[in-house]
């Protein structure tokens, strides 16, 4: 774990910070938010005619439980070495977010369950992942600093993609365009306009508690290797799995070549970022001026979360449950 000595030796968050502490786009007032979606008329293939698509973004319903929950996990324990008063606020903003988004993908996971669609084989493997390769053991003893370090930074890396996966929902038509089931894409929106909304924290308590640029792009390279090898793995589970089958009834085996051509016409649809556009973010992320901050509104993704169906239902159920 980062000690106050080490984070005393490498630039501090708030030299940044004293900027300016007004900036709605570096530093939002964070709250986990209510919301309630209700999947009962929300089909397996919410994507109209497209089970390809629908599969290969349902992936992330297969990564983020696990994956976020781990997030509040790190951060709980780097917590008493935040030095900086708004940005302790800030993270601890992001882990009632974070862990209000495991729990929704956790219930589609159970709606898959539902419908025939067993994500367990698969979900196990990334809890594996992230509780066992990436969990408080790997390292030694003598190595569990450098080690909770190394995690922050995994993290920092992880978040630029899903701001920038986020920005895309928010903005992109789409999947609108496709027909998408409306609660579906109700989710997306919201998870990836928090994500926006709070896609500096990460980064800034990387910058706080370590800011080494060599580990910052070790931790890039790694976390889009795997993203990439694990998203094409998810794909493949998930069509194999599809209770439907998608060849002349009978379990589809994808390869990667097929699923690479699958992706990719997905994305010439308009209904995920071309790969072109997120391989060039890696890059972005190695500048030594980057900072989140420059890419995204949050103006933006308040003014969805504001209309947002899900947590509009959610706000007039306690507002009723209030008034009786």
């Amino acid at each position: 774990m980062a000690d106050t000595t080490r984070a005393s030796a490498v630039p501090d968050i708030d030299r940044h910070r004293d900027v300016d502490h007004r900036d709605i786009d570096r530093h939002p007032e964070l709250k986990p938010r209510r919301v309630k979606f209700d999947w009962e008329n929300t089909p397996l293939h919410w994507i109209p005619d497209d089970p390809y698509a629908t599969h290969i973004i349902n992936v992330l319903h297969l990564l983020l439980p696990a994956g976020e929950r781990w997030f509040v996990h790190v951060y709980k324990q780097v917590l008493p070495y935040i030095r900086d008063e708004r940005l302790k606020a800030e993270v601890k903003g992001f882990m009632g977010q974070e862990a209000t988004h495991a729990v929704a993908h956790q219930n589609v996971l159970h709606h898959m369950k539902v419908q025939g669609l067993d994500p367990d084989p698969f979900v196990e493997q990334v809890e594996w992942l992230f509780e066992q390769l990436l969990g408080d053991t790997t390292m030694p003893p003598h190595l569990r600093k450098k080690w909770l370090r190394e995690r922050l930074a995994i993290i920092a890396a992880i978040e630029h993609f899903t701001a920038v996966l986020g920005k895309w929902i928010v903005d992109s038509r789409g999947l609108d365009e496709a027909g998408a089931d409306p609660v579906m894409l109700d989710l997306l929106r919201w998870h990836g306009a928090e994500e926006v909304e709070h896609r500096s924290v990460a980064y800034d308590l990387f910058m706080h508690l370590d800011g080494s640029y060599v580990r910052r792009v070790r931790a890039m390279v790694v976390t889009a290797t795997v993203f990439a090898w694990i998203w094409g793995r998810g794909a493949k589970f998930m069509v194999a799995a599809d209770p439907a089958g998608l060849r002349a009834g009978r379990r589809e085996r994808m390869t990667e070549r097929e699923f690479v051509a699958r992706f990719h016409q997905v994305c010439k649809r308009g209904r995920l970022p071309s790969m072109a556009s997120l391989v060039l973010e890696v890059p972005k992320y190695f500048k030594p001026s980057y900072h989140p901050s420059h890419h995204g509104s949050t103006q933006t993704a308040l003014d969805y979360l504001a209309t947002s169906p899900a947590a509009v239902y959610a706000a007039e159920l306690s507002a009723a449950r209030k008034g009786g």
